[in-house]
């Protein structure tokens, strides 16, 4: 008599479901040992002088040097000023000018030309002039920076708004809803995720454009600090300056990420 047999349970044991997560831990710090290890062993294995790869414990020391004079924490805000600046604004005529184009389309005739052609000129081609027009204080760096994030957010608000079901406007309106309620409990949550996906990728192009601005022309600045290690040919300050970039990128994405968690609690 065939006996049936019992199906395989694919699902991880208890002990393995512990380790899981445990393991996701330390993913990134083994990554970041391991891409440091094959840093050390390219320089030496290849035997580059400083100027073109430092070593890793030069860069370390060079790092606690401006750490210590505190130069490192002066440009190092500087340059927050000038992305959390150009974010915000950025931030706020894209969402704006997102919302009025998702509810016009002849506004959004009227305007498409000129957004597709001011992101077909590269960023670098603009920064010139708006240096000249604006001087190389704050302004033009903030500018700069909010062109830079401008796109993905306007693009991503308008696919937001489009995105709302059609009934879900019908039930509003059938409620007697006005605008602004309609806005603020449909059009809005329902925007919120692919705003907020628009929003990482704009937090971290601001560091990009707050870095082009300042090699445009800037005496102060991380950018600022690349050019000028790069001019002394002082590598391992090029490697600090390159390294806070990084930083506060992930910083900024990491912020994005955990405001999308608490804003979208009601998803999940």
């Amino acid at each position: 008599m065939a006996t049936m047999e019992t199906p395989l349970n694919l699902k991880p044991t208890r002990p393995l479901r512990r380790f899981v997560p445990r393991a996701r831990w330390w993913l990134l710090p083994l990554s970041l040992v391991g891409g440091v290890a094959v840093w050390e062993g390219l320089v030496r294995w290849n035997h580059y002088p400083p100027f073109i790869l430092p070593l890793p414990g030069r860069v370390w020391t060079r790092f606690l040097t401006v750490l210590a004079d505190g130069s490192l924490a002066r440009h190092t805000q500087i340059t927050l000023v000038e992305v959390f600046s150009g974010l915000a604004l950025g931030l706020s005529v894209a969402a704006a000018l997102g919302y009025l184009i998702a509810k016009s389309r002849g506004l959004e005739r009227l305007l498409t030309p000129y957004i597709i052609a001011s992101q077909s000129i590269p960023i670098v081609a603009i920064a010139p002039l708006l240096v000249i027009w604006f001087g190389s204080g704050l302004r033009s760096k903030v500018l700069i920076c909010a062109l830079i994030v401008f796109f993905p957010i306007l693009i991503n608000t308008v696919v937001g708004v489009r995105s709302v079901e059609a009934d879900l406007r019908d039930l509003m309106r059938s409620l007697k809803a006005t605008r602004w309620q309609t806005f603020v409990k449909l059009e809005l949550p329902a925007a919120l995720p692919i705003l907020l996906g628009g929003l990482k990728v704009g937090a971290t192009l601001s560091v990009i454009g707050a870095v082009v601005g300042e090699f445009v022309g800037a005496d102060r600045g991380l950018g600022y600090l690349i050019t000028f290690g790069r001019g002394q040919y002082d590598m391992a300050l090029v490697f600090v300056a390159v390294i806070s970039l990084f930083v506060i990128a992930m910083s900024l994405y990491g912020l994005v990420a955990l405001l999308e968690k608490l804003l979208l609690t009601w998803k999940r």
